[in-house]
């Protein structure tokens, strides 16, 4: 008998390099899956086995991720709100703009971020070239007294502070920079697979006995050791597999390699997402959109932007741009990107939350004309849905309950994880520490009309996730290689003759 992991038990394991076991339920299931059953075994066990690692640091850091949305505004309640009672009336922009540089008098102003609540401060972002790319300073004041209640280090469109800008840093690749993102696109790209395996492997294993209840509820009365184990890890496996394989195929967005290939794909598609156009025309006149790339954390917003415009003597001010923008209903927490040479007010909606406001205008500072449109309405769907899925998966979307859904989903991981070693160590055979991998033989098993378009297949998803098809690649040499040796060894103790 073999369970989800692959791992056979030890009175009817046969020998290494033999051919699959063959169980009961197998009769019951004739055609395709019958045979592609024991290669998904071997592969959901030896994919869940390799990559554990990486998902476990991935987990425990998406967690901690998760959860930093809320601590920060703890953390730093001081510099985010108001120290009184909400007055009637804010103070202008610029009375609050002129406050915040006198705290930094040495550096140049990039962009507002006006409150988004009653009782929210006002972020002044101020560029700063030692801090390194898609960092910037935040002075936060009080927008009904003008008072600095202090400034720290901001990162990225979401305006992440720096506890959770450690976290996704982290999270992201380890704190090794580039090189470190190597290990959370790998982890993304087998993630799905795993999941998907697992789930294929547990319907298949329900089958004899249909019904909903004994797929996605606990049985009742399961006695003690692998059955319980195996029992929980499948029912919280299908239960946590949609949200995992879309915190798989959002991650992936902003990967090395597999992203570029989304990205590709994306423009090809028309599903790229458009960018608002801000360019300043001699003597004034509207611009339109274009289509551009929207970055994820840390490659988007406002950081690319010099310095104020050159020309003051033209400039409309902060507060007549705003009130430009808002006739035109881009009025919910707005973000104000300063005009830099050649370029306008940029007045964007940042309220991330369903139901989204993502409007933007741009704002001539010369008259305050409306150079350009914006509406998040008439995106591409698949920008859209890009978009919507990058919140999601940062805890942006829903507020606390998204934030609560990704913590339940890491911790999901995490049990998932630990089960699937602790069936392993179950099924160990009498005298081994460790339980046998799935025996070979799957793959060589099955016949061309499953083989041809599964090596397709395989091929196609090896390039459009390059991390997974080299991994895969390597597993394939090594296990054949190992298997080549096994069989030499074998053949080298049978008897002569």
């Amino acid at each position: 008998m073999t369970d989800i992991t692959g791992v056979p038990d030890a009175a009817s394991a046969p020998p290494e390099g033999g051919p699959p076991p063959r169980e009961p339920n197998d009769a019951r299931r004739p055609g395709a899956w019958a045979a592609l059953r024991p290669l998904v075994l071997r592969l959901h066990f030896f994919a869940g086995l390799l990559v554990a690692p990486l998902l476990l640091v991935t987990a425990t850091s998406g967690l901690l991720y998760a959860l930093s949305v809320q601590a920060e505004k703890i953390v730093y309640h001081d510099e985010l709100t108001v120290s009184a009672p909400a007055q009637a009336e804010r103070l202008p922009l610029e009375q609050q703009v002129d406050a915040a540089r006198a705290q930094r008098p040495e550096l140049d102003v990039t962009a507002v971020w006006t409150p988004a609540d009653a009782d929210d401060t006002t972020r002044v972002i101020f560029a700063d070239p030692s801090l390194g790319a898609s960092k910037s300073q935040a002075v936060f004041v009080d927008p009904y007294t003008a008072e600095v209640s202090g400034e720290l280090v901001q990162y990225g469109s979401s305006g992440a502070l720096p506890l959770r800008t450690w976290l996704s840093e982290f999270h992201r690749h380890l704190h090794l920079g580039e090189p470190g993102r190597l290990y959370s696109e790998l982890a993304a790209s087998w993630l799905w697979a795993v999941v998907l395996g697992g789930v294929l492997l547990w319907i298949g294993r329900r089958r004899a006995r249909p019904g909903a209840r004994g797929l996605l509820l606990l049985r009742r009365g399961a006695p003690r050791g692998r059955s319980r184990t195996l029992n929980r890890h499948a029912v919280l496996g299908v239960w946590a597999a949609v949200g995992l394989v879309l915190i798989s195929a959002t991650g992936l967005t902003w990967s090395t390699y597999a992203g570029a290939r989304i990205g590709a794909v994306q423009d090809r598609l028309g599903g790229a997402t458009p960018a608002l156009s801000a360019e300043l025309t001699p003597g004034g006149g509207t611009g339109d959109t274009h289509d551009g790339h929207d970055g994820h954390e840390g490659h988007e917003g406002h950081e690319g932007h010099a310095g104020p415009a050159t020309d003051e003597a033209a400039d409309i001010g902060l507060d007549a741009a705003v009130a430009a923008a808002a006739a035109r209903g881009v009025d919910e927490a707005v973000i104000v990107t300063l005009p830099t040479e050649g370029r306008g007010y940029q007045v964007a909606e940042g309220d991330k939350q369903v139901p989204v406001h993502l409007d933007a205008v741009a704002v001539d500072p010369r008259n305050g004309e409306v150079l350009s449109e914006l509406r998040f309405a008439e995106y591409p769907l698949l920008a859209k849905l890009t978009r919507l899925g990058i919140d999601a998966h940062m805890g942006l979307l829903f507020g606390l309950p998204n934030q609560l859904a990704l913590a339940a989903l890491m911790a999901a991981v995490l049990l998932l994880l630990v089960w699937g070693y602790r069936m392993w160590w179950q099924r160990r055979p009498v005298g081994r520490a460790v339980g046998r991998p799935m025996p070979r033989g799957g793959l060589r098993a099955l016949p061309a009309r499953l083989l041809v378009p599964l090596v397709a297949v395989t091929l196609l998803v090896g390039w459009f996730l390059p991390l997974l098809g080299i991994s895969l690649a390597v597993f394939l040499v090594a296990d054949t290689l190992v298997g080549l040796r096994s069989r030499r060894r074998t053949a080298g103790r049978a008897p002569a003759g």
